[in-house]
């Protein structure tokens, strides 16, 4: 099915999309990048050759194969260029103002049998697949940053999106090289809706006085291996970004999980929002830093001590945990996707479900009644956690 076409659009070029651009044409296909101006158009350019040029630098493009792949994408601040366009993902920001004035053109633009895929993390896919005449062809395709090393794209379907349209979007997905997730157009989907709230326990960690940034994220980095800990990510992800996931989780679900952590909202209102504007919980900017002081508060030195039965780790990461529970207990992800998208779109060494039946049932919710107990965490443990100790199971998968 995705053999009969190879004309591919992008509109919007940052760095999400300048990326998506180059997955296309490094898969064979002939990809139009669109921007709203020259200034854009040539940022977006240019960072689709930059990309290149250091893939060829480290041995992973020859000089031809660089060439060939900048031969099959054109350049151009008209989306009217997009009319004989096949499939167009969209990747501007995330405002539904913007969305809505891509999603309409588009609409009047395109081919009725396009199909359009919106790169939102954050936004309704149902709404945006509203703004057009064609519903059933509308899907929600979020790549991961950066687009060319990530290997995950969630396909999300909303509830007027053709069965076809969901297979050749994960078709396509499958041909650019990337491993597909389909869910639900549900808040945060997949891996934001886990990944966006561990970040922001971290961030009332750090808010409270609990322990340093350099404490936080080398415990969870040295207990289970993530690449890095959730405030660098956070910084890299955008702290703005952040802010916009856990505003929309808050949104659906009004649960005191998904409570935006003040310091957050108060870092993106100063402009502090990590890597991208040269300021978050790190500096980027070349100066040199200063280590920060331990905490050394009473609720510090408990949490450090496992006074209350757990650790800063348990404070992190059992919560993260949990969610992965509730989700798939929820019906909305298999035990399979859920660990995919932690692993592919995260960079996780191991799915969230896997640490579960790695530590057990029973240690999870012996840490989160440790932690409700102490005043850390308001929600219940996930359903699906104490129906596996009421069935005497200490493990989610059967084998």
């Amino acid at each position: 099915m995705v053999q009969e076409f190879d004309k591919v659009g992008v509109v919007g070029l940052g760095t999400m999309g300048a990326g998506i651009v180059e997955v296309f044409a490094r898969a064979g296909f002939r990809v139009t990048g669109v921007e709203i101006d020259d200034t854009a158009l040539g940022r977006g350019r240019a960072h689709v050759e930059k990309s290149l040029a250091k893939a060829v630098a480290k041995g992973k493009l020859t000089e031809e194969e660089q060439s060939a792949i900048l031969g099959r994408v054109t350049f151009s601040t008209e989306r009217e260029n997009l009319a004989d366009a096949d499939f167009v993902v969209e990747a501007v920001p995330e405002r539904m103002d913007i969305k809505r004035d891509v999603f309409t053109d588009l609409d009047r633009i395109c081919p009725p049998g396009t199909i359009l895929a919106t790169n939102t993390s954050s936004l309704s896919v149902t709404e945006i697949a509203a703004l057009t005449s064609r519903a059933d062809k509308v899907v929600g395709l979020h790549f991961f940053n950066p687009a060319p090393v990530m290997k995950l794209v969630e396909v999300v379907a909303t509830v007027g999106t053709a069965p076809g349209t969901i297979e050749l979007a994960g078709e396509v997905a499958k041909r650019i090289g990337k491993t597909p997730v389909t869910v639900g157009d549900r808040a945060g989907f997949v891996a934001n809706a886990l990944l966006v709230p561990y970040i922001n326990d971290a961030i009332k960690a750090y808010e409270h006085k609990i322990a340093s940034r350099e404490e936080i994220d080398t415990t969870v980095t040295k207990s289970v291996g993530l690449p890095m800990g959730p405030l660098t990510l956070a910084d890299l992800v955008g702290l703005d970004v952040c802010l916009a996931v856990m505003d929309v989780l808050w949104d659906e679900f009004r649960e005191s999980r998904y409570v935006a952590a003040p310091l957050l909202r108060r870092m993106v209102a100063a402009g502090k929002l990590g890597r991208k504007s040269g300021q978050g919980f790190y500096d980027y900017s070349g100066a040199e830093e200063p280590a920060e002081e331990v905490p050394t508060g009473p609720i510090a030195r408990a949490v450090r001590d496992g006074a209350h039965g757990f650790d800063l780790a348990d404070l992190l990461i059992v919560p993260h945990i949990d969610d992965a529970v509730r989700m798939v207990g929820e019906g909305y992800a298999t035990v399979e996707d859920a660990d995919t998208a932690m692993r592919f779109g995260c960079g996780y060494p191991k799915g969230l479900i896997e640490l579960l039946d790695e530590r057990g049932a029973d240690s999870v919710a012996d840490v989160l009644k440790s932690l409700a107990d102490a005043g850390f965490v308001q929600h219940t443990p996930a359903p699906l956690l104490a129906h596996l100790l009421r069935a005497g199971r200490t493990t989610l998968r059967t084998s």
